[in-house]
C-alpha cells in the first residue's frame, strides 16, 4: 500500500511566510474592509503574487501600499503559467494566490495550481475570508445544513438543461452563480425544470447597494419584469421537497423512445440523451441503445 504525503506549515508559527509555499488568499467580494490583517501580512511578505487580473490586483495592492512582482494566472493561461509557479515554489520562492473577488480554487481556475501543486508535494495553504457563495447562504433564509454549489450554468441550452434536469430531485439547498445579462433567462429555465421554489437573490454582496430579495423563481421573475436587473447575483434555491419526490416523474407517461426524443429536443446529443434517460428509469445505458435502435429498424 502506497504511503500518502502530507506537507504542513510546522506547528510552532502559521503566520511566518515560507519559502516554497503557495498561499491562497481570498480578497474581498466588495468592501475593502473585509481584508483580513494575515490577508494583508501574507501580500506584504511573499515573493510574488499570481493573480486573475493583475490590473484589478494592482488596484487592490495600491490600496493598501503594496508593492509586489505579479504573474498573470487565469482560465486561458493556466497551463503554462501554472508550470512556471510551481518552478518559482521549488527554487524556494513563496507565493500568495489571488482571485479577482472572493476566495481562489472556488470555482475558479486556482483548483488546477492547487492539483498541481500537490502533485509536485508543494505545500499549499489558505488564509480564510469572503466567499460569495457561504455570504448568499448564510442571508438566504433557506436551510443551510445540506447545500450544493453549482457555480454558472452553460449557456448551451442543451447542457443547461441537463445540469438542471440532474439537480431536479436534489433536496440540498442549491447555489448558483449569475451574471445580469443572463439572469432572466436562467430564471425562466428554474422554474420550467424545477419548478416554483422558494429562491433568495443576492447582489451586489457587501458593497453599498446589497440586496436581498428572497421570494419564490415565479415571483422573481415577476419582479425583474417590472425591474431593471443589475449586479452580479447569487443565486439560493430551495432543494427538491420530500412530497415533489413521490409525485409521478415528467416521463412517466412517455415510452421510452419519447423520452429520449424529449432530451433530444432540448439540444442533448443522441448518446447523452440515452444517458439521461437511463439514469431517469435506473436502468442500463446499453438496454435503452438496445430498444431505441429496435424501435428505429
Amino acid at each position: 500500500m502506497s504511503s500518502i504525503k502530507h506537507k504542513n506549515i510546522p506547528r510552532e508559527d502559521k503566520n511566518v511566510i515560507r519559502g516554497g509555499v503557495l498561499y491562497l488568499v481570498a480578497t474581498p467580494i466588495g468592501n475593502l474592509s473585509d481584508l483580513s490583517e494575515r490577508a494583508l501580512k501574507v501580500l506584504r511578505e511573499v515573493d510574488f503574487i499570481a493573480a486573475e487580473d493583475t490590473r484589478n490586483t494592482g488596484k487592490l495592492l495600491a490600496y493598501f501600499e503594496i508593492s509586489k512582482p505579479m504573474i498573470s494566472y487565469f482560465e486561458h493561461n493556466k497551463r503554462e503559467r501554472g508550470e512556471v509557479i510551481v518552478s518559482k515554489l521549488k527554487d524556494g520562492q513563496s507565493c500568495a494566490l489571488v482571485t479577482d473577488a472572493g476566495t481562489p480554487a472556488i470555482s475558479d481556475p486556482g483548483e488546477d495550481l492547487v492539483r498541481l501543486c500537490a502533485e509536485n508535494n508543494l505545500t499549499v495553504t489558505s488564509i480564510p475570508g469572503c466567499c460569495a457563495v457561504v455570504n448568499a447562504l448564510a442571508l438566504s433564509a433557506l436551510p443551510t445544513g445540506r447545500f450544493c454549489f453549482e457555480g454558472f450554468l452553460s449557456t448551451n441550452r442543451g447542457e443547461r438543461y441537463e445540469r438542471l434536469t440532474e439537480i431536479k430531485n436534489d433536496t440540498r439547498t442549491t447555489i448558483f452563480y449569475e451574471a445580469p445579462h443572463k439572469l432572466k433567462k436562467t430564471l425562466s429555465d428554474l422554474l420550467e425544470i424545477l419548478g416554483d421554489r422558494k429562491i433568495s437573490l443576492c447582489r451586489e454582496l457587501t458593497k453599498l447597494n446589497e440586496e436581498v430579495i428572497r421570494t419564490t423563481i415565479s415571483g422573481a421573475i415577476a419582479y425583474y419584469e417590472e425591474n431593471e436587473v443589475r449586479g452580479e447575483f447569487v443565486l439560493v434555491v430551495e432543494g427538491a421537497s420530500k412530497e415533489s419526490l413521490v409525485e409521478s416523474e415528467f416521463w412517466s407517461d412517455m415510452t421510452i423512445e419519447e423520452h429520449l426524443e424529449y432530451y433530444i429536443s432540448t439540444g442533448i446529443k443522441k448518446m447523452d440523451a440515452i444517458k439521461s434517460v437511463a439514469k431517469d428509469r435506473n436502468m442500463p445505458k446499453n438496454e435503452v441503445y438496445k430498444i431505441v435502435n429496435i424501435e428505429n429498424k
